[in-house]
């Protein structure tokens, strides 16, 4: 093993030329280099520790030379890269990037587990428990917020089942279908001192899957509360996938970017 990370070592100085006064962004080049083919051909048995165990944020920081590559690679699921994790569901079929300093939902998290256990369970459901389930049926799939907070930062992820012949382009252009979206919650607070306003509507496509994302930026206010938020719609095979992100008005600077980013990564 000795000898196999005394060659990892030569390979890697033969690549790297005589730094004099470069900057710190060109004398890292050749390292970078280095460590994305490795990643992409295969690695020594140091660097195979160092992936796997992330020792200090090493792995991140390495990863954070060829970001792209690394989630191409879906490797942010493991380790963040350029301060995002990914966080990806197989059975539901959708995935997006948050915050690494975010933590999941954890009330959500034992509620997922325990319906796992229970729709395992060979005993039929009780009578009362039927509406109990209906009644649960728009809640998040997963949300992730940061730590200590009480709600009112985070991402989350709805989904719903629709007709299969749902488009939501039905309901006119982009903007027509923000102003739509916005209208609807606000008409569902049943309160008249809420109101919504659009800020901005546009839409992506996906052309391997055929799918449309509608991104909405969008505010709510109320004498109790300010929410700026940023959204994605999209329907596949029956069903629609809501992520919304949500800020209060007061923290939307410090977040702005990063509610971009996710929405931006948002797919199936």
């Amino acid at each position: 093993m000795n000898q196999s990370d005394g060659g990892d070592r030569k390979d890697v100085s033969m690549n790297i030329p005589p730094t004099g006064g470069l900057p710190p962004s060109e004398q890292f080049a050749p390292l970078a280099s280095t460590f994305q083919r490795r990643i992409l051909v295969g690695v020594g048995s140091a660097s195979i520790v160092a992936l796997g165990a992330n020792f200090g944020g090493v792995t991140s920081f390495f990863l954070g030379f060829s970001p792209e590559t690394g989630r191409n690679l879906k490797l942010d699921v493991i380790y963040p890269i350029k301060g995002y994790s990914r966080y990806v569901d197989a059975n539901q079929e959708f995935e997006f990037l948050y915050p690494a300093s975010w933590v999941q939902d954890q009330t959500l998290f034992y509620r997922a587990v325990g319906k796992a256990e229970y729709e395992r369970g060979l005993d039929p459901p009780p009578l009362n428990d039927l509406n109990k389930r209906r009644r649960n049926v728009n809640e998040p799939s997963i949300a992730f917020g940061p730590p200590g907070t009480t709600g009112e930062l985070n991402v989350s992820v709805i989904i719903s089942t629709v007709p299969m012949d749902f488009s939501i382009e039905a309901f006119g252009s982009p903007r027509d279908i923000g102003e739509a979206i916005v209208k609807t919650i606000v008409g569902s607070s049943r309160r008249s001192d809420v109101t919504g306003s659009l800020i901005d509507s546009t839409v992506r496509q996906d052309s391997s899957n055929n799918v449309k994302y509608f991104t909405l930026e969008f505010k709510v206010d109320s004498p109790e509360f300010r929410r700026h938020n940023v959204a994605v719609c999209c329907v596949n095979k029956g069903k629609l996938y809501t992520l919304n992100a949500q800020a209060p008005e007061s923290e939307w600077q410090k977040v702005r970017m990063d509610f971009y980013n996710i929405a931006d990564s948002f797919a199936l």
